[in-house]
């Protein structure tokens, strides 16, 4: 690094001019050092904190489907295997999408019919 530094005149001012440039030679190691010092602390907890949650994702236990999802499961299995049956034999309505077909269909089954 090169810090140029202006011509001075007389010594008084070269004295305060040395005195400044030392104080921020100062501050700027005591900066570096602080800077510098913590870091090996900051990894070994990020290293911590990312060994964490894989031990919490393995303890984690999936819920069974409530009975109201494995009805509409089952619900949507019947209609799509009617739904490829009635577009396979054509008997699907013109303009007619899986979305359509599937709140129709669902709208029956629920009903009981």
């Amino acid at each position: 690094m090169v810090i140029l530094m202006p011509q001075v005149a007389d010594d008084a001012t070269a004295n305060q001019m040395g005195g400044l440039m030392s104080k921020a030679l100062f501050a700027a190691l005591l900066a570096a050092g602080l800077i510098a010092a913590p870091l090996p602390a900051l990894l070994q907890t990020a290293a911590a904190q990312t060994a964490q949650p894989a031990d919490q994702k393995q303890a984690k236990v999936k819920k069974p489907p409530t009975a109201a999802q494995l009805a509409e499961r089952e619900r949507i299995k019947k209609c799509g295997a009617e739904w490829k049956a009635a577009k396979t034999a054509g008997k699907v309505e013109k303009g007619m999408k899986w979305p359509q077909y599937w709140s129709a269909c669902n709208k029956r089954l629920k009903a009981g019919g």
